[in-house]
């Protein structure tokens, strides 16, 4: 059985003071409105188009975790992804715009809130309220590919000297970059596939996104208890863990759960294990984590990837709820496996 040091899991753990962004990651990082935006890669090598995005933790999940973080007016340009991206609202008021020219609809959300965007389609999104806003953001599978971004960025990207090849690596020629000998330039999306690419009504994209205020506690859950509530957030299947499908259901796979869990003042899971990857992010109050070496105090906007097979609790030592979302690394989560049961087997 694998040992962890108190070392060995704060490698694991990303705090959110420690976050290491890159503002140029894509091709719109110079249009007007996009320029302040900063891109982070927190798990797994996400979709940056700039060699210089620090990853914090590379090793494979079975998904990505990123974030993004923007003031006041900032825009996130129309793109397209080839897997799940789900968005989980740490702080501030945003706005969800989709379609190739941002006339297709909208999605408001704010603290709390999740949404999850089909694949396949133009979105973006924009900071709305006052001040600098956090979104977490989950993409599908160990490789999410590249964005695919609609033909409007391309055009204004040109204007201010950043040019992306074939494969996804960008060309910033104001820096002296020059594109390689026989290298091939992305094109803008064909008007066929602008239409393969086609949003869908606004009445479906409203069921994949629901207000922190909807997100309820299941009384099925293994880790519900005094104190303690787990809700399903995204959950395209039953799990097996007796947390059933929803309440966002999708059509395209996520390849993921995420559940929220709750903890009153003082409130405690007791040590269990998981058979697939479990990272938590803190939304609001305090977590502490604690394994047989260790423990780990995780505050808002702290993020932390628990191994697999790791029998781990959770404890609530402050005097507000604690509030983290949990991504599970399979569609139908297992069931824990408590170390108190184990013991007495």
């Amino acid at each position: 059985m694998t040992r962890w040091t108190q070392t060995d899991m704060e490698k694991r753990l990303v705090r959110y003071a420690d976050l290491k962004g890159l503002r140029n990651a894509f091709i719109d990082a110079r249009t007007p409105g996009s320029d302040r935006k900063e891109n982070f890669t927190i798990i797994g090598p996400g979709v940056s188009e700039n060699p210089a995005q620090v990853v914090h933790i590379p090793e494979p999940h079975g998904f990505n975790v990123g974030a993004a973080r923007q003031p006041f007016g900032c825009t996130n340009s129309q793109h397209s992804h080839l897997t799940a991206e789900t968005f989980v609202v740490h702080t501030g008021k945003w706005r969800f715009v989709f379609g190739a020219d941002k006339d297709e609809g909208y999605l408001d959300v704010e603290p709390g809130d999740v949404a999850t965007v089909p694949t396949h389609m133009f979105r973006g999104f924009e900071k709305r309220d006052e001040g600098t806003g956090f979104l977490y953001v989950v993409l599908g599978h160990d490789d999410p590919g590249k964005v695919v971004w609609a033909p409007s960025v391309f055009e204004m990207a040109e204007d201010y000297g950043l040019k992306l090849l074939k494969g996804g690596k960008l060309v910033d020629t104001t820096l002296g970059e020059t594109v390689p000998e026989g290298a091939e330039l992305e094109q803008p999306p064909s008007a066929e596939q602008l239409k393969e690419l086609a949003t869908p009504p606004m009445d479906e994209l409203k069921k994949y996104a629901i207000k922190a205020a909807d997100i309820e506690g299941d009384p099925n859950s293994p880790l519900a208890g005094a104190g303690v509530e787990e809700a399903g957030v995204i959950g395209d299947v039953d799990g097996q863990d007796g947390i059933k499908a929803g309440p966002i259901v999708s059509h395209w796979d996520h390849g993921f759960a995420l559940r929220r869990l709750k903890l009153e003042t003082g409130a405690v899971i007791p040590a269990h294990s998981r058979a697939e990857q479990e990272v938590i992010f803190v939304q609001s109050g305090t977590l502490e984590v604690s394994w047989a070496d260790g423990a780990i105090i995780m505050g808002a906007g702290d993020t932390l990837s628990v191994p697999i097979g790791l029998a781990h609790g959770f404890r609530n030592p402050a005097s507000a709820d604690a509030i983290a979302f949990v991504v599970r690394g399979a569609s139908a989560p297992a069931a824990p496996q408590f170390a108190a049961a184990q013991a007495a087997e």
